[in-house]
């Protein structure tokens, strides 16, 4: 897989080069934002590594044009910690924001999570987990005969479950599948959703499909 890295500072750069190479990965390097412009124009890129701060077109100059004319994959890799900025470039539409100083193996645990949804995935027409039907082409949900009104978090949290059914799956792996960002670790977003869902998938039905493995995560799965 082939990854743009925009950072105009020789040993930030160095240092992405050398990991990202030892990784795996292809890996083109820019200095400027007009010169990371016109790589990502001429080559097919999985991920582009942008900065903010950059001579010519800054970082965020940068991704509007990225998101104007193509659907990849950014990663934003700033100084710039404060809020407001981590705001403003997930608004823009970055698909994840790293602040510097960062540790090598959290980027590339992030670049992994990023290239993989990417990657296409075959999806049956409708899943099906005991009389728990999920029908993403049509957006509905059935418990048997009965409809389920799920809101969009509720409907792609069930997705996730049930496309790996029999699986237990972690607080922050549901977070990264669902919510598409890294949200605080305090925050009981996950125990929240899990709640409603489990309320509207398994309260009027006698079999529960919706399961707590203490300590570990969740998991949806038919159980005798």
């Amino acid at each position: 897989m082939r990854i743009l890295v925009v950072e105009d500072e020789p040993k930030t750069a160095d240092y992405l080069h050398q990991g990202l190479s030892e990784s795996g990965y292809v890996v083109d390097r820019a200095a400027s934002g007009i010169d990371g412009l016109h790589l990502a124009g001429q080559h097919h890129y999985e991920l582009v590594i942008l900065d903010v701060n950059l001579p010519g077109k800054d970082g965020w100059q940068v991704l509007e044009e990225l998101r104007r004319d193509t659907t990849l994959r950014v990663m934003m890799l700033t100084a710039r910690g404060r809020l407001a900025d981590k705001i403003k470039g997930l608004d823009m539409g970055a698909d994840d924001y790293l602040v510097k100083p960062f540790e090598f193996p959290e980027l590339l645990a992030r670049v992994r999570t990023l290239l993989r949804r990417s990657e296409p995935i075959a999806m049956p027409e409708v899943f099906r987990v005991a009389d728990l039907e999920l029908d993403p082409r049509r957006h509905r949900a059935y418990r048997g005969t009965r409809r389920i009104d799920l809101t969009t978090k509720e409907f792609a949290l069930l997705q996730v479950l049930m496309r790996q059914s029999g699986e237990v799956l972690t607080r922050t792996q549901i977070i990264s599948l669902v919510w598409d960002m890294n949200f605080d670790c305090d925050t009981n977003v996950v125990e929240v959703s899990i709640s409603r869902l489990r309320a509207k998938v398994d309260d009027q039905s006698d079999v529960k499909l919706i399961h707590t493995i203490r300590g570990v995560g969740y998991v949806l799965e038919a159980r005798q």
